[in-house]
């Protein structure tokens, strides 16, 4: 699901909750979503959203690597990465489909 399909996901359920609900408000939503987790982040703050998951950043050490096309060994620096740790209630939505053998 890209953006825009998302987007209409989310007006549909906007909807359902809000009759006066427009494609604006789930643009507006999501984009204020991920600026607050992008800034969140930034600020070395983590994010727990109980049930659904955690959004964290982690340090990546830098390391020994080749470049593909010359086989030269490079140095790959050290980064920070976000992380996303699921949460049980999204774990088991994503299951609860599967047939139990």
């Amino acid at each position: 699901m890209n953006k825009s399909q998302f987007n209409k996901y989310i007006r549909a359920s906007l909807t359902k909750r809000y009759k006066n609900s427009k494609i604006e408000d789930a643009n507006e939503l999501i984009d204020v979503f991920i600026e607050s987790v992008t800034n969140a982040l930034a600020e070395n703050d983590d994010i727990l959203l109980v049930g659904f998951g955690r959004f964290s950043k982690t340090h990546v050490e830098s390391r020994m690597g080749r470049n593909p096309r010359t086989g030269e060994a490079i140095t790959i620096p050290a980064y920070t990465q976000p992380k996303f740790k699921v949460g049980i209630n999204l774990k088991e939505a994503c299951n609860k489909h599967k047939s139990k053998k």
